[in-house]
């Protein structure tokens, strides 16, 4: 299973150039497991034929209002039906004129029209039409109507103007569209979330680290805001991109991390702790490049802060969830950790397992409860895991309450 999976998502695709990210955007939906069914208006057939959408999506296109094969069905109801999201990308001023006075005169407006479903709209046209009053009062108005908005970009536009206007990328608007699919069942929920790696200096080349990519606490952070929490991501070096929505606190050392954790903690009713931080770092930190000298260096380590160690003492402290990566003896390792560090949960993985170690895009973990419980999960996405922990952390936050 990945995070959009058994979600259907109706895209109305209307005309303009920047119709070509309608298909990056119906494949990133489909990666994700959503059933899409695309709609296009005739404006948008000029600029691509149905045929690719109907390609990437598995499923036919609908362009006509009045067409007998669809209307057995009545089309428009049964697509506003089956809809969890109806989302529009690109969404013309055109479009959204029609939608913001009630006019329903093809395919797509009478979806809309009909549909129950939120409707996330990704406006796409040229500056000035963007800027016009008109333009701006429909927006507005919907807005108040509770439709949702993917806000324009400004850049380069197709038409040799420079400005706002230019269609969301198609990332971005796929992150506003999981948001409104996961629902908010974590939402008042203050969320403190490390990921990542630590790097701890030797001199001003060199350092100490592990190969933690971040990938594990970014899905975290990601599906927590998706899901309506306010998220703090405290995050060591990574080259991931930082998910919209959350506040991100980038450091470096396990010592910053520690400073960065614990003056955030006090408005958090959650915390995950799934960075790998370093347990140790130089005594000594050479101010110029060390040369090299002799057959063997020898380095002298102190102790890091245990920052979930500490966490655990607090006498107001939040849920706590630990992630221990493991090579041997997972089990132990990991109940072990969980009772010395006062956690309610552990995510444990066996990172010598394929595809459950470092730097790729699924874990074979295991859960581990304060009450005993034994959680056992296969191989699976780290976006999907993520899911499934913020799962299990609802369920801790209700039996706490």
């Amino acid at each position: 299973m990945t995070e959009l999976t058994g979600k259907t998502v109706v895209l109305g695709v209307t005309g303009g150039i920047a119709v070509y990210k309608a298909v990056e955007l119906l494949r990133l939906l489909t990666k994700a497991g959503a059933d899409v069914h695309v709609i296009m208006t005739r404006a948008a057939t000029e600029f691509v034929t149905p045929l690719t959408f109907q390609a990437l999506s598995g499923n036919p296109v609908s362009t006509e209002l009045f067409n007998l094969y669809q209307e057995r069905e009545i089309g428009h109801i049964s697509l506003a039906d089956r809809a969890d999201l109806l989302l529009i990308a690109p969404a013309t001023a055109n479009l959204i004129g029609k939608i913001a006075h009630g006019i329903a005169d093809d395919l797509l407006t009478t979806t809309v029209m009909a549909t129950k479903a939120p409707v996330l709209l990704a406006p796409a046209m040229n500056v000035n039409m963007y800027q016009n009053p008109l333009y701006q009062e429909n927006e507005a108005r919907l807005r108040r109507h509770g439709y949702c908005f993917v806000d324009a970009e400004s850049g380069s536009l197709a038409c040799g103007w420079e400005g706002s206007g230019r269609l969301a990328q198609p990332e971005r608007i796929f992150d506003e569209a999981c948001a409104l699919l996961a629902g908010d069942d974590l939402a008042g929920e203050t969320m403190l979330i490390t990921a990542g790696p630590t790097r701890e200096e030797l001199d001003p080349v060199r350092y100490i680290s592990n190969h933690s990519s971040g990938k594990m606490g970014y899905a975290l952070a990601r599906a927590a805001r998706h899901r309506g929490a306010k998220v703090i991501l405290v995050s060591g070096p990574t080259c991931l991109a930082p998910p919209p929505g959350v506040e991100l606190v980038q450091v470096e050392s396990a010592r910053q991390m520690h400073e960065a954790v614990m003056a955030c903690v006090p408005d958090c009713s959650v915390v995950i702790k799934a960075a790998a931080v370093a347990d140790y770092r130089p005594v000594l930190r050479c101010g110029e490049k060390m040369k090299k000298s002799g057959e063997t260096l020898t380095l002298q380590l102190e102790k890091n802060p245990d920052i979930l160690a500490e966490l655990g003492q607090l006498e107001r402290r939040p849920l706590l969830v630990g992630f221990a990566a493991e090579t041997t003896d997972l089990q132990t390792h990991a109940a072990a950790k969980l009772a010395a560090k006062n956690l309610d949960m552990i995510v444990a993985n066996d990172v010598s397992q394929e595809g459950a170690g470092f730097n790729v895009s699924t874990n074979i973990a295991r859960i581990l409860y304060r009450d005993g419980r034994i959680e056992p999960l296969e191989l699976m996405a780290k976006t999907r895991l993520a899911e499934l922990i913020l799962d299990r952390i609802r369920e801790l936050l209700q039996d706490k309450r």
